[in-house]
């Protein structure tokens, strides 16, 4: 009885086998990753009291009409 116990424990704690990943999924997951640092990186470099203002209306060619 202890045995099959033992023997199901060692089973249970031996490291699964090794598998390869799907190329496009590995670069996907960099592309997400690059892209979430560079986002971070701008909005640690503007900080937190940047605002962008709208823009002024542009003005007509023509004033007249």
């Amino acid at each position: 009885m202890a045995d099959t116990t033992i023997d199901k424990a060692r089973d249970l704690l031996s490291p699964p086998a090794a598998r390869s990943g799907n190329a496009w999924a590995m670069l996907a997951s960099a592309a997400l990753a690059a892209m979430a640092a560079v986002l971070m990186a701008g909005v640690m470099v503007l900080g937190p009291g940047v605002r962008f203002e709208e823009p002024p209306v542009a003005q007509p060619l023509f004033p007249n009409g």
